[in-house]
């Protein structure tokens, strides 16, 4: 009963702050994550707004980069650093150059069947023009075979989605369904905020393409806002292929550095795929 009148009081709290940092997003971009068999993983990491494609900012080296791992429901999660395959990469914006990461995490680290879902705990950002911090807890997740693994398990961070679909597995027009968590607890009617990446990477160039994928006919419709239930649950059907970003922000227990505000937020990438004719 307590658990349930603190995630309650939670999330009151945030529904009334959770767009102060709006639109920032930690892109982890790999081009699939549904892998038929074991294969290198490239992933970019850059801190940007996603629908506009820009305006980015400079990311600094993340606390922590690192999988957990699970193949099937009757084993053990591992957890697997992944710092090491971090390289510091410079990330065009126009006339700008800014700090942005890339990661080519080797096939023989990635090779068994299951689940990787594949965690940035960044450094705090100073959003100068807001007057506050921003740290994203991000995930991403990658399955190799089409073996289940831990996609549904929460893995305790200050601030989470966790999943209620598998984030590789999703149909275009499907609905993608999600828990909203701040230490493990559900936060009840926090905004969600859902972005399509409309501009997407280009890898070769280190920068995001120039034309949009699609062009929105409202501002309202480029950053889709919907709320969680009691539950902290939220569903989307999401109308194209391609990524959808979900932040749920300043769902995070920290609220101040140094002396500043601090939004902690969660972000989750999922991946919509078109059906085949």
């Amino acid at each position: 009963m307590l658990k349930k009148i603190k995630a309650l009081s939670i999330g009151i709290l945030l529904g009334i702050v959770s767009l102060s940092a709006s639109a920032h997003f930690v892109v982890m971009y790999t081009p699939q994550t549904a892998l038929l068999r074991a294969s290198d993983v490239p992933m970019h990491i850059v801190f940007t707004h996603v629908f506009a494609g820009g305006p980015t900012y400079d990311m600094e080296m993340p606390e922590r980069f690192y999988y957990t791992y699970q193949q099937g429901a009757f084993s053990f999660p591992e957890e697997v650093d992944l710092k090491p395959y971090l390289e510091e990469i410079e990330w065009h914006d126009g006339d700008r150059t800014l700090k942005a990461w890339r990661a080519d995490i080797p096939r023989d680290v990635m090779r068994s069947l299951g689940d990787y879902q594949i965690v940035i705990e960044p450094e705090p950002y100073w959003e100068e023009e807001e007057g506050l911090y921003i740290q994203q807890f991000s995930k991403v997740m990658v399955n190799v075979g089409g073996v289940g693994g831990n996609w549904l398990q929460s893995l305790g961070l200050p601030a989470e989605i966790q999943a209620l679909n598998k984030p590789y597995a999703n149909w275009t027009g499907g609905v993608f369904r999600g828990v909203v968590l701040s230490e493990g607890l559900p936060v009840p009617f926090t905004q969600v905020e859902v972005e399509y990446m409309n501009h997407p990477p280009n890898l070769d160039e280190n920068m995001f393409q120039e034309e949009p994928l699609i062009e929105a006919p409202h501002p309202s419709l480029e950053a889709i806002i919907i709320s969680t239930n009691e539950f902290g649950e939220f569903s989307f059907a999401m109308p194209k292929a391609g990524w959808w970003g979900f932040a749920a922000l300043t769902v995070g227990p920290e609220r101040e550095l140094n002396g500043e505000f601090l939004s902690q937020d969660a972000i989750l990438w999922v991946q919509a795929t078109d059906l085949p004719e």
